[in-house]
């Protein structure tokens, strides 16, 4: 009983900043864009309007999937292949957050209902 208790705590203070698991709603998008508010500078440079192109495109540049809020806000994915199916779509996110480096560790991801 002795070491499941201090394997707990050793558990806890490893893990300081960590949420338990939950669902994060929000757009697959890439993180230079997010930097920006949102799409639309990418937009007016590259003449389109189609969210999932500019995602790939800036992730196949560089950047890096990120869930992307209403209130402009947004969190790193653990997870950088299970985004992609996703991209440029409203999903529901589920993991855990880290808050201290504001990153998801993405468990699942499912298009938002």
């Amino acid at each position: 009983m002795k070491k499941l208790v201090l394997s707990i705590a050793a558990c806890t203070m490893l893990a300081p900043g960590f949420a338990a698991a939950a669902s994060f709603k929000g757009e697959i998008m890439d993180e230079a864009c997010a930097k920006g508010g949102g799409h639309e500078s990418m937009f007016k440079k590259e003449g389109t309007n189609d969210p999932k192109a500019c995602t790939l495109a800036c992730v196949k540049g560089g950047s890096k999937f990120v869930l992307f809020n209403a209130d402009k806000s947004f969190y790193q994915l653990s997870d950088q292949k299970k985004p992609a199916t996703y991209a440029g779509q409203q999903v529901e996110v589920t993991g855990t957050l880290d808050k201290a480096t504001k990153t998801i560790h993405v468990t699942a991801i499912k298009a938002a209902s």
